[in-house]
């Protein structure tokens, strides 16, 4: 029997997306809230992971399933239009690839520590889901390591979760293999790359010296082709992954999913999905990281198909239009990108830039009136060549892993003419906690309701002021709990304790209940830190609230409990820096001219107007005055993954970006605290 997906009801009464159940409201926390559209369901249909495959591949074994684009020139570097594997296909190189894996460990060749576990260390193409798909099938634990973890992280991965096999690329087969006397556990290397013959020989002869086999895909294929076996029986309490989290100031903490973990949070995402057949996901977000994972996990489910990013987030958007997807997950930091550049195109001097306020206007209006997100005359003169940067065909765009203003995630809506969905969750849940319901024409600012396969709370924190009996609205810590909420960290009860209280989760982020029965989140329980006179500030929430400023393209908030005020380093978008800089200055800049840009964020007339702009955002958020930024540096060098500054999952690790601009922050605080009213830098 297959399981649909399950559509989006008519006449969803959106004053009423949460429903308290009755009787659980205990001293010091809320009552329980269930989606109150769908109810609270049962998740058992789709247990574990085989189930989600054999649903979409039950749906149409014919269909496409995998895709990318190959190489057709090195010289210049060009690729192809997308080729595909079908269902049928990959099911087939599952069971080779897992049948291969099986007979290794079964023979000792490889040998796992309490579980069998296997290492993915690649960015998103189809032989990472190919190797995924096989693990969920024969049993055995898949870890992945995020492709720009960094080494020390890979070296503490490998040994913590005592990985004898990685699949990796060839880029980083070296890496592995400098390791090896570090990591004497992994004894095999499996690279996804074909490797030419005199690669293939230096790598298999490193190997030896270091007590680690070398191999390609294609070996270990044939070796499961003449061993194989039918998939093995797994169960909803089977471990299927150790999800290793980025932490912004530890080493990683490894998330132990279970296949009813991970199955229950694809299955939920099923629920108001209305998407033509064989639907296609771009691939381009870390597959490493839950959120994509389980994204990916919920299009298979449906029978829909994968296409991968060529590996450049700067052929991302060649990627995607040669794609046409029908579902874009996304993050704040590329959407708020999206938004910039369209707003920077569009809100131009004269007719055309009249046209495109008065098409902004008109359809915004439409959408806080009705939830419609589309309009035949604005969309035909206007938005289709919006739409078309994305491919044309979007469905849904989706955000997560970091909040997102309600300005942005509005015009998303009316400007990519579908609709736009702001999730939350984490990888102890799945990424799977809460959705904003299609078409809620208020959602902005939100987090929306409880998702199907999820109960959540709100526990007082009264260190904070945040209480259950807070009017107008109930806040608090989020807690939650259901199929999807994993069973604890690997070898870790000390966190493990810290988070799960009582069979819920405890996430630390803070939120309200609004009487519509939408979460929002409103502050971190560990992440504010307070000023010299005693104020406490949310640095997180107003770097949000800055980042939606078209001039910035990224930001730090820095505050020092020595100090009474806030200050910023400021990475500008060079789109929106250059016209601001060439009226100050007189002289036309581009926005490439990148010697010219970085000389005149030096001048104090160009920082003084940053400055003003910033000012105007935070007036506009409504921030109070110690929660104002007063002084910044200017900066056109990105906060990166490379350079440890930001996680994989793009957050900012704010311990590393205070050491790399310490010097400049302390000189901004040797000028002392600006007077009232003063542009003084």
């Amino acid at each position: 029997m297959i399981v649909p997906a399950v559509s989006f009801p008519n006449n969803v009464d959106y004053k009423n997306q949460s429903i308290a159940v009755p009787g659980t409201k205990r001293p010091g926390q809320t009552a329980h809230y269930q989606n109150a559209i769908y109810g609270l369901v049962d998740a058992s249909v789709l247990s574990t992971l085989p189930d989600i495959f054999n649903n979409g591949y039950n749906t149409n074994p014919d269909a496409r399933l995998l895709g990318h684009r190959p190489i057709v020139s090195t010289n210049p570097l060009k690729f192809g239009p997308y080729v595909w594997q079908t269902y049928k296909q990959v099911d087939a190189r599952r069971r080779r690839i897992g049948s291969a894996l099986h007979s290794l460990f079964s023979r000792g060749v490889l040998k796992g520590d309490d579980l069998e576990t296997v290492g993915v260390w690649s960015q998103n193409r189809p032989e990472w889901q190919l190797v995924e798909f096989a693990l969920h099938a024969y049993n055995k634990v898949g870890v992945g390591l995020y492709d720009t973890l960094g080494k020390d992280s890979v070296e503490y991965i490998i040994n913590h979760a005592h990985l004898s096999i990685v699949f990796t690329t060839a880029d980083h087969i070296p890496a592995l293999l400098k390791l090896a006397p570090k990591v004497a556990v992994m004894k095999m290397i499996v690279s996804f790359d074909a490797l030419s013959p005199d690669a293939y020989k230096a790598f298999v002869a490193w190997g030896e010296t270091v007590g680690v086999q070398v191999k390609e895909l294609s070996e270990l294929e044939k070796y499961g082709e003449e061993h194989l076996i039918p998939p093995l029986p797994v169960s909803p309490d089977t471990i299927a992954s150790l999800c290793y989290t980025s932490g912004t100031t530890s080493q990683p903490k490894g998330a132990v999913l279970t296949h009813g973990n991970l199955a229950s949070s694809a299955y939920s995402n099923m629920f108001g999905l209305d998407y033509p057949p064989n639907s296609i996901v771009i691939s381009y977000l870390p597959l490493a990281h839950i959120y994509e994972r389980v994204i990916e996990l919920a299009s298979v489910a449906i029978g829909g198909c994968i296409g991968f990013f060529t590996g450049d987030p700067l052929r991302l958007l060649e990627d995607a239009q040669m794609l046409k997807p029908h579902f874009f997950p996304s993050v704040p930091r590329v959407l708020n990108r999206v938004y910039q550049s369209a707003m920077a195109a569009g809100d131009v001097p004269g007719l055309k830039g009249a046209i495109f306020r008065a098409a902004v206007r008109a359809k915004l209006d439409q959408y806080h009136a009705t939830g419609a997100s589309t309009h035949p005359f604005w969309d035909a003169l206007v938005f289709r060549k919006i739409r078309a940067v994305l491919g044309g065909n979007l469905h849904l765009v989706s955000s997560g892993s970091a909040p997102i203003s309600s300005e942005v995630m509005d015009f998303l809506k009316i400007a990519l003419c579908c609709e736009a969905a702001e999730g939350y969750g984490m990888t102890e849940n799945c990424g799977v906690c809460t959705r904003t319901s299609k078409a809620d024409p208020t959602s902005g600012g939100t987090i929306g309701p409880p998702q199907p396969v999820n109960e959540i709370k709100l526990v007082d924190v009264p260190e904070m002021n945040y209480t259950a009996e807070d009017k107008p609205n109930p806040r608090g810590e989020i807690c939650v709990r259901g199929p999807n909420c994993f069973i604890g960290y690997y070898k870790d009860e000390k966190n493990t304790r810290e988070t799960l209280k009582d069979g819920w989760i405890h996430t630390g982020d803070v939120a309200e209940i609004d009487t519509q029965g939408r979460f929002k989140i409103i502050d971190r329980v560990k992440n504010i830190m307070k000023l010299s006179q005693g104020e406490y500030v949310a640095l997180e929430k107003i770097e949000n609230m800055y980042a939606a400023c078209p001039l910035v393209q990224q930001i730090f908030v820095h505050g020092d409990s020595l100090q009474s005020y806030l200050v910023a380093v400021v990475v500008p978008d060079p789109l929106t820096l250059a016209p601001l800089v060439s009226t100050i200055l007189d002289e036309k800049i581009m926005p490439d001219d990148t010697p010219s840009l970085e000389k005149a964020i030096k001048d104090p007339r160009v920082v003084a107007q940053v400055l003003t702009v910033l000012n105007r955002e935070a007036k506009k958020n409504r921030l109070t005055g110690f929660e104002t930024v007063k002084r910044i540096h200017l900066s056109l060098q990105l906060f990166s993954i490379e350079e440890n500054t930001l996680t994989p999952t793009l957050k900012l690790r704010r311990r590393d970006a205070f050491a790399k601009y310490s010097p400049e922050l302390q000189a901004l605080y040797a000028l002392g605290e600006p007077s009232s009213g003063s542009s003084k830098l």
